[in-house]
């Protein structure tokens, strides 16, 4: 589909037409990468901004955006995203690991098991962090893929435990030995 409307070309600069071609015949960038060597390579050959979004599978805004970015920045810019700043991460490893420690022992007097809610007001409470929403408690559990509130799935330190062979079924309970006093 070649252009048929008056076309906001965009001159390629000898050197870079080389590396594009070179980017395309290789072959081993990105799908991202390569639709936007194609989207430059098309507009240098005249085509609009219409076409080449239609035969490169992108948006108009997309076309305009790599031809101001090849433009003003470079080709280098124009192919390749800008590092984007993640937030920092809330908890530490080492809170982190105290969280999950506490969340693997028993639930406080009167709670049957954890909850995320309990999770967060509990950290807090005994010192492990300053503050934690549940969304971040739920995120380190899912991590560590731990769900206190099933039973089965929280290691828990008791006198006597229910064995299970590796079937499933139990083969018994293991009692503590009786430590001499």
């Amino acid at each position: 589909m070649r252009a048929h409307a008056r076309s906001q070309g965009l001159k390629l600069k000898q050197t870079d037409r080389g590396a594009l071609e070179a980017l395309t015949r290789r072959g081993r960038e990105s799908v991202r990468v390569l639709k936007r060597a194609r989207v430059l390579q098309l507009l240098s050959e005249g085509w609009t901004v219409v076409g080449t979004a239609e035969a490169v599978g992108v948006t108009q805004t997309t076309v305009r955006t790599l031809r101001r970015r090849y433009r003003d920045e470079g080709l280098n810019a124009a192919l390749h995203e800008r590092p984007r700043p993640g937030a920092a991460r809330l908890l530490t490893e080492r809170q982190a690991s105290e969280v999950v420690a506490m969340v693997c022992a028993s639930p406080p007097e009167g709670r049957a098991r954890w909850t995320v809610r309990l999770i967060a007001q509990e950290a807090v409470r005994r010192g492990l962090v300053a503050k934690v929403g549940r969304e971040t408690v739920r995120e380190l559990l899912l991590r560590h893929d731990l769900k206190p509130w099933r039973e089965k799935n929280v290691v828990r330190a008791r006198a006597e435990r229910p064995v299970h062979r590796a079937h499933g079924g139990r083969a018994g309970v293991v009692r503590a030995a009786a430590v001499p006093g």
